[in-house]
């Protein structure tokens, strides 16, 4: 019998990481870059050292907010609280393979591997495994439309696609003893799994082997992967340490047991506050939105996201995050149990109180807004409406306030919006002309506005609209917990810079000209970093001076919404991976930021043309490699060459914040308008400054 993947979240991360913030942020953890120095010895000698080096592959292109992206990014935090709980501190050593990291291990250069592996027998041969993590099945995967496999009589004649370094390709030399018709296909070692399924979508590899963790999460996005055969009994995910490493294994079991639920948990279940903290995770119904739930650079963030992290942390718990199918599923999958609490900026109306849930105190006010193209100077007041058509989901508040304005004799139009579509949908189609007007909150028509010009707010429809976080009925307890956490935090420290974060303005002032001088052959006060760091990484200084420009103007104390710091706008954990601690610094903060366009530029050695690289690199640089990737597939998808930034990548970046197009896409929502506005100015300003100032001796030949 296949069952469903059973992934076990361990709590001890939120109690750690509430111990650890006790202590400061990220207390007694520190990150590196390199392969570590060669050592060895077990718990005894780390706590005589006092650190603890763990192996972890560097994920430059995140995982997607969910899936296999996510158990890697939770292993992180459990095994930091892990090292805090054993009085050590955790040195990150960033491998860029996933096959190196068991002979880094062996070697000495690391004491633990925390990167998600399948505990296989022929793992198992040479280190040793913690206690689980989570568990899977691996199963065949394929392209609808194909034959199914239920058996491994359907193998035959088939080819499937893995790399060698791969759990699966064990697995399937094991099959192959069964069903010698089986062809197995070496995939390139640079292909991680989800790009291998990728491909079986496309119809590129007949087929592949990947486990239901992965599939689950591919799957969210390629509604054309079918599962099908299982080749594996529950295979465990978990830490690996060297066989000579006895004391350290035990406390890593220890740790595991002691916070590991015994039950598997169901999909569905109910419970108020009691029965969430027996099972120690609290499960957010959310959208995937730029008010809400997005990832940037490879960073999970959000309004509503940092919100629930936080009340989970201060209640002892693991947060997990439930992406709904549309805006009106999310109350739905609330009553079927789907999830604990909805978190996604919802009016608090009656109507929607009438079908079994309970909305907690206010935590947000904005008004509802009118937006119109902005052509469209004439609207100033409802009476303006005559004539009008305004399109809103059904299911919206909007819905609502537009049959007020007809109850009071307004002349307007009601038209239903699909429910699959975010406001920030609707706004982008009244801006095509596809919809005549809609209604907006504030805050989401303030993000907007930050980089759109082609719609207006014309005027304010209700003013003060609450939002609210909803809870089933009966959920008492669970309510008044969240109705106390807004009491406490409301307008507090951390509730302000969190809203300020997300929703205050982003625009930054314009400190310096565009260029200082082409008499004096200089641009910035920084000019003789950028030439140094550019020569040594094989790029034209004046494009990192542009790129440096867009990104602080030459500010190096400035700090982004998003936590990046200085003059090359580089997050501090991206900075930390590289082995780049002081940011602020102006020098180091440059030897980042270029060292990591080159890393990007390297990775994306796929692209033939080195301009059309040039660009892809900065499009990675500003909204995170998994964006672009994501950007690539749905090129290729819609006919465009996936390697060209002109005609290509520029034309469908901006797509990936519709609906239609980022719920099938791995990383999710993009505000990937941004990144091409981001290339084109610093590409601009890079033909300015090649104009006005001599590049020198820095080699012709760069990209």
């Amino acid at each position: 019998m296949i069952r469903s993947v059973r992934i076990i979240w361990l709590a001890a991360a939120a109690l750690a990481v509430t111990a650890m913030l006790a202590c400061g942020d990220r207390a007694g953890s520190g990150e590196r870059a390199g392969s570590g120095e060669p050592a060895g010895g077990d718990l005894p000698a780390l706590r005589e050292r006092g650190t603890i080096r763990l192996l972890a592959p560097r994920l430059t292109a995140e995982g997607g907010l969910h899936g296999h992206g996510e158990l890697l990014r939770r292993e992180r935090v459990l095994a930091d609280a892990f090292v805090q709980l054993q009085g050590l501190q955790a040195e990150w050593v960033w491998l860029d393979r996933y096959e190196d990291l068991l002979p880094a291990l062996l070697d000495g250069r690391g004491d633990m591997v925390v990167a998600g592996l399948t505990a296989t027998p022929e793992r198992r041969q040479r280190v040793t495994f913690s206690a689980p993590l989570a568990f899977v099945q691996e199963k065949v995967v394929t392209r609808a439309g194909t034959p199914a496999v239920a058996t491994l009589a359907d193998l035959a004649g088939r080819t499937i696609a893995v790399r060698r370094s791969s759990a699966f390709w064990v697995t399937l030399a094991e099959v192959r003893a069964e069903q010698p018709e089986l062809e197995v296909v070496e995939a390139p070692e640079e292909l991680d799994t989800e790009e291998i399924l990728y491909r079986v979508s496309t119809g590129e590899y007949d087929a592949t082997v990947a486990d239901d963790i992965r599939i689950r999460s591919a799957q969210t996005y390629l509604d054309n992967l079918s599962d099908g055969l299982a080749l594996s009994e529950d295979r465990a995910i978990a830490w690996a340490v060297r066989p000579d490493s006895p004391e350290l294994l035990s406390a890593i079991d220890g740790f595991v047991r002691e916070f590991n639920p015994e039950s598997r948990q169901p999909e569905r279940y109910l419970g108020d506050l009691p029965q969430i903290k027996q099972r120690k995770i609290l499960r957010v119904l959310t959208r995937n939105s730029s008010s809400t739930y997005f990832v940037w650079r490879g960073q999970i963030m959000g309004f509503e996201h940092d919100l629930a992290r936080e009340f989970a942390k201060q209640h002892g718990l693991q947060v997990v995050f439930v992406v709904a199918p549309t805006r009106a599923g999310l109350l739905t999958w609330l009553r079927q149990g789907r999830g604990d609490v909805v978190a996604a900026g919802l009016t608090h109306t009656a109507v929607r109180e009438r079908f079994g849930q309970s909305f907690s105190r206010p935590y947000n006010y904005v008004s509802e807004v009118l937006v119109a193209r902005s052509a469209d100077s004439t609207l100033r007041a409802p009476s303006d409406l005559g004539g009008r058509t305004i399109a809103v989901r059904r299911s919206s508040s909007y819905w609502t306030t537009v049959e007020e304005l007809q109850a009071r004799g307004v002349d307007v139009s009601l038209v239903a919006a699909p429910e699959e579509l975010e406001t920030e949908d609707i706004i982008d189609a009244v801006a095509r002309g596809d919809y005549d007007l809609t209604i907006a909150d504030s805050h989401i028509l303030n993000i907007e506005l930050t980089w759109r010009d082609d719609v207006i707010g014309a005027f304010a429809l209700r003013d003060s609209v609450a939002h609210a976080w909803v809870v089933r009925d009966g959920d008492d307890e669970l309510r008044a917990a969240i109705d106390e956490f807004f009491n406490k935090e409301y307008r507090g420290l951390f509730y302000n810079v969190t809203r300020k974060k997300y929703f205050g303005s982003p625009s930054r002032v314009q400190r310096f000209a565009t260029a200082r001088s082409a008499r004096s052959g200089t641009i910035s006060p920084y000019d003789e970093m950028f030439w140094r760091y550019a020569e040594q990484y094989d790029f034209d200084w004046r494009l990192v001076a542009a790129q440096s420009y867009e990104e602080s103007q030459f500010d190096p104390n400035v700090v982004s919404f998003a936590g990046a710091v200085g003059l090359m706008q580089v997050l501090p954990r991206t900075g930390r991976q590289f082995g780049f601690e002081n940011l602020t610094d102006p020098d180091e903060a440059v030897h980042a930021g270029v060292f990591y366009m080159r890393h990007l530029y390297d990775r994306l050695d796929y692209v033939p043309e080195a301009e059309d690289r040039l660009w892809f690199a900065l499009a990675a640089y500003n909204a995170g490699l998994g964006h672009v990737t994501d950007a690539r597939r749905l090129a290729a998808e819609l006919g465009k060459d996936p390697n060209t930034w002109t005609g290509g990548l520029e034309d469908v970046l901006p797509l990936l914040r519709k609906a239609e197009y980022h719920r099938r896409a791995e990383h999710g929502y993009c505000r990937c308008l941004m990144p091409v506005h981001y290339v084109r100015k610093i590409r601009d300003r890079y033909g300015a400054y090649s104009e006005a100032v001599p590049r020198e001796t820095v080699s012709e030949d760069s990209p």
